[in-house]
């Protein structure tokens, strides 16, 4: 009798230790804080602006003190980081329509519209690279799953993301 209850202890403790450790791997796995590590392998610092988009698999991040931007896709799988200085830009799109932009050598065109009924806003960055000239970025999508929980909050995040990269491209 008292094997048969060893061996019944033996076995709820293997199933309680697979559990945790099932648990523990989905935690660790959880898209949002796979994106945010790999941020912070791509920068070698935590970013001090972040947008995220988990449900495309993209992120992109800014160094202020390491002066460079990481964009990611494919779950943070791949990416590129550029310098300060390969930053040509960005644009938030609302429903396909540039609604304002920041570019180099250009006067900024500020963000006058409050679209509560949204589907969809995205953050375009531009670079000077010929090969990834562009990164987009969804910061709000009905359909999907994304960082910011309102069209209203993902323009305001957006708008931030403008006015760090006006202050980098006039520094």
């Amino acid at each position: 009798m008292a094997d048969v209850l060893r061996v019944i202890l033996l076995v709820a403790l293997a199933a309680a230790a697979l559990t945790t450790g099932a648990l523990v791997l989905a935690w660790w796995m959880e898209p949002i804080r796979r994106m945010r590590r790999a941020l912070l392998k791509s920068l070698g610092a935590v970013p001090e602006a972040e947008a995220l988009s988990p449900a495309e698999g993209r992120a992109a991040g800014l160094d202020f003190d390491g002066a460079q931007v990481a964009v990611l896709w494919n779950r943070g799988g791949s990416g590129l980081v550029y310098a300060f200085e390969e930053i040509e830009g960005g644009e938030i799109i609302v429903d396909g329509h540039v609604v304002a932009r920041v570019r180099r050598g250009e006067a900024r065109k500020a963000l006058d519209l409050m679209a509560p009924d949204a589907e969809q806003v995205v953050l375009r960055l531009m670079f000077a690279d010929a090969r990834h000239p562009e990164f987009e970025l969804a910061l709000w999508d009905a359909t999907l799953p994304v960082q910011t929980s309102s069209p209203g909050e993902a323009l305001r995040l957006g708008r931030r993301w403008l006015s760090h990269l006006e202050a980098l491209l006039k520094g």
